[in-house]
């Protein structure tokens, strides 16, 4: 495994606490059901703002097209179509771009950054305050940048880490409007855009570089003319490949599949301070709780986290009842203070998922 590969493999992010231990397993599985050599040396990734997907592209050779991994998607958009232009204009930026920061400790759980402004920008934007800190994130919120969930996220992050660390240094990231040869992507985006006609201009080379990658799974060369346009350099003698329509539904991402987590167990996990001990902790933690809430009220919470092999709990999430607030608090709270001897299959540790039911009761009643 790639140097940095190893590092990412061993450690969490602190905002987190999420490792990624089990990721490359994963990924490597994954790339071989779909017939693709893992680790992926180089990594292409292209966004659609009007469909909210973003596409991940691989190949392991320098000069063979690229071949499709994986489409996810973009769980929320800001701003409309056309470029970003200025500070605080929400737009999510449209052009060619690529990797320029991994931030592993980022509040939106973790962040791609992008070059924006990038040089054509630099001409054509607000020369003052062209705005900035673009990314590629987690936490599914956006003012401007491409929000992603952060089992997705967490993906993306390795994979393209790996990339870097396998010598990759220029990761593009090229952001469309639309699918330029999508017939129903096409007509909503002229009827949300008939009073822009400036964007055809925009949009010449950007459609220029989408069909010569559908054609070939090959990048062409972005040049930026001294007044900002874009200039689209394309190969003529790259093979071409039939044009395949993908499926525009979104990629399921199971967060547990890295740790390949057992269903059934011959020996499920208890806490390392005794049976005694958790019932102890949910006592406590909902009298806190149930302090909190206002008289008369009532509430009820389902988390599902994972205990892995070696006694962590990992991904914990209330997935019923409860409340933003609330919630966040029960999730750090499992995260941070449990630890557990693991699950036995067949005497060895495994990974296991379990449920826990946690019921908060209105102040008057906690006597």
């Amino acid at each position: 495994m790639p140097a940095l590969a190893q590092s990412l493999a061993s450690r969490s992010t602190p905002k987190t606490g999420l490792f990624f231990s089990g990721m490359a397993d994963s990924l490597e599985r994954e790339f071989s059901s779909k017939g693709l050599e893992w680790p992926a040396r180089f990594v292409y990734i292209r966004a659609f703002k009007l469909e909210k997907q973003l596409e991940v592209w691989v190949k392991n050779d320098a000069v063979e097209p690229f071949h499709f991994f994986k489409m996810y998607k973009v769980c929320a958009t800001s701003g409309t179509f056309g470029p970003k232009r200025k500070e605080g204009d929400k737009q999510i930026p449209e052009g060619f771009y690529y990797i320029n920061e991994f931030n592993p400790n980022s509040n939106y759980h973790l962040a791609l950054g992008l070059n924006y402004p990038n040089a054509a920008d630099q001409k054509k934007s607000d020369p003052v305050k062209p705005g900035g800190d673009i990314y590629i994130h987690g936490s599914c919120v956006t003012v401007g940048c491409l929000p992603m969930t952060d089992a997705v996220m967490d993906e993306l992050y390795y994979l393209t880490s790996v990339a870097k660390s396998e010598g990759q240094d220029f990761i593009p990231v090229h952001i469309y409007p639309y699918r330029f040869d999508y017939q129903i992507s096409e007509a909503q985006y002229k009827q949300k855009t008939a009073a822009r006609k400036d964007l055809d201009q925009f949009n010449t080379p950007l459609k220029e570089a989408y069909n010569f990658f559908e054609d070939t799974h090959q990048l062409p060369a972005i040049i930026i003319q001294p007044g900002g346009e874009y200039h689209v350099a394309k190969n003529p003698y790259a093979p071409k490949f039939p044009r395949k329509k993908l499926n525009i539904a979104e990629d399921k991402i199971d967060p547990y599949a890295a740790w390949s987590p057992e269903d059934k167990v011959d020996q499920v996990p208890t806490l390392k301070n005794g049976t005694a001990a958790f019932q102890r902790w949910l006592f406590q933690l909902t009298k806190e709780l149930s302090e909190g809430l206002p008289e008369n009220t009532s509430m009820f919470l389902q988390v599902q986290f994972l205990v892995d092999k070696d006694g962590s709990t990992r991904l914990p999430k209330v997935i019923k009842g409860g409340n933003a607030a609330i919630n966040q608090i029960v999730e750090e709270r499992f995260q941070k203070q449990l630890f557990w001897n693991p699950a036995l299959k067949a005497g060895e540790p495994v990974a296991t998922k379990m449920l826990q039911n946690i019921n908060l009761v209105a102040r008057e009643d906690l006597d």
